[in-house]
């Protein structure tokens, strides 16, 4: 009769299980996040001719991960689940020592590697630095080895072979199915700082407006009188002859408003930005803004549906805007290839910093976002773009 699993090493299979569990769930409600990540990752490692592979690479970590979650979860091919488990957090073990290492080297100055901020464990979901995640690792290193050298104390699930394949099969086809029908589309959990419902506003700087007065004294009392410009058009010949212009003040109406977060601009051809105008709130009326990170990756049919809602916007004189952080030349090439007429600007970001707003804002390329006094009242990935208005 074979021996029970003892209860201390059920509650280590069963946290390590969950654990995993949680984190690709974490990942999976935005892929196209981690795939984000995985790139930034193969930049610091001077490793940026796999870009292509970054979102590949995303679903792949996020699917493993979850599968080695659900077979210890429920002791399907325990064996194989503990080697996985221990290669899986043996490899991020070392990795994240090292980020913290250089973080702490860059921090004082000795050197600067362009290390990964944050190393993306849990998604967006929960924020990490490098020193933090390694010190998780620390903590779950410890266990993960507790029950590698015990794993043959716990016997598989009561399934065939072919089962027991099977099993992992359909865990390894849950993830990957739910993260291609979130990258299709949006992912519709999170706190991006984008989310149908935010305050865009705050990532606009609002320049001062400012009001100018023209200051007039009156020739026989000498009493002085202040007028706006548009009050002084509305003054007959009489209100000149019998007062003299003495000189015009520049009265602040609105009081300047500093960004939460430098760096979004919507730059055009001349370096004017136009940001301040379709994310104010004060704006009258709605703005569709179409979001295209690289205009190289921009998928066509996407930037046919863009087109014909342009042409919906234009006829009802709705404003459409586009954003992107390609080149100006790209931009005029783009503009010619698809015969564009609405507006594209420009945001200029650093690579290695960011901020890297326009990618961040829609996990699309293209997105569309539609903007009411400086608030998302609606998104959409390209698949979903509506036909008209």
């Amino acid at each position: 009769m074979a021996k029970k699993e003892p209860i201390w090493l059920k509650v280590i299979r069963i946290l390590l299980g969950c654990l995993f569990i949680f984190s690709s769930f974490t990942k999976a409600i935005d892929p196209v996040g981690f795939g984000v990540t995985m790139n930034d990752y193969f930049v610091s490692f001077h490793m940026g001719f796999l870009h292509p592979l970054a979102l590949f690479a995303a679903v792949v970590a996020i699917m493993c991960e979850f599968v080695l979650g659900c077979m210890l979860l429920f002791r399907v091919k325990v064996q194989w689940a503990a080697w996985g488990y221990l290669l899986f957090m043996t490899f991020f073990f070392f990795l994240t020592m090292w980020l913290a290492i250089a973080e702490q080297l860059e921090l004082k100055g000795i050197h600067y590697f362009g290390v990964v901020k944050d190393c993306g464990c849990f998604g967006d979901v929960i924020e990490m630095s490098n020193m933090q995640t390694f010190l998780k690792n620390v903590v779950i290193i410890i266990p993960t080895l507790i029950f590698f050298f015990n794993r043959k104390k716990v016997k598989d699930c009561r399934l065939t072979e072919l089962g027991q394949w099977l099993c992992v099969a359909i865990f390894a086809a849950i993830s990957v199915g739910f993260q291609l029908y979130v990258i299709r589309h949006l992912p519709f959990i999170g706190k991006s700082d984008w989310n149908k419902g935010k305050d865009v506003s705050v990532f606009v700087a609002q320049p001062a407006q400012k009001e100018v007065v023209f200051v007039y004294k009156n020739n026989a009392s000498g009493e002085e009188v202040k007028l706006t410009q548009d009050e002084l058009m509305a003054q007959d010949d009489a209100f000149y002859e019998n007062n003299e212009y003495v000189d015009r003040e520049d009265k602040v109406v609105k009081e300047a408003v500093k960004a939460k977060i430098d760096g979004f601009n919507m730059l055009d051809e001349n370096g004017a930005d136009h940001a301040p105008d379709y994310f104010a709130k004060d704006r009258e009326g709605e703005v569709y803004i179409l979001y295209v990170h690289n205009l190289s990756e921009a998928k066509e049919k996407g930037m046919q549906k863009a087109l014909t809602l342009a042409k919906a916007c234009q006829d009802k004189g709705v404003d459409f805007v586009g954003i992107t952080n390609s080149s100006e030349e790209d931009i005029a090439a783009f503009v010619e290839e698809y015969g564009i007429e609405f507006p594209i600007y420009y945001n200029p970001i650093n690579p290695i910093t960011g901020p890297f707003m326009v990618r961040d804002a829609i996990r699309s390329n293209p997105g569309i976002i539609l903007l009411d006094k400086g608030v998302v009242k609606e998104k959409w990935a390209w698949r979903d773009f509506p036909e008209g208005m």
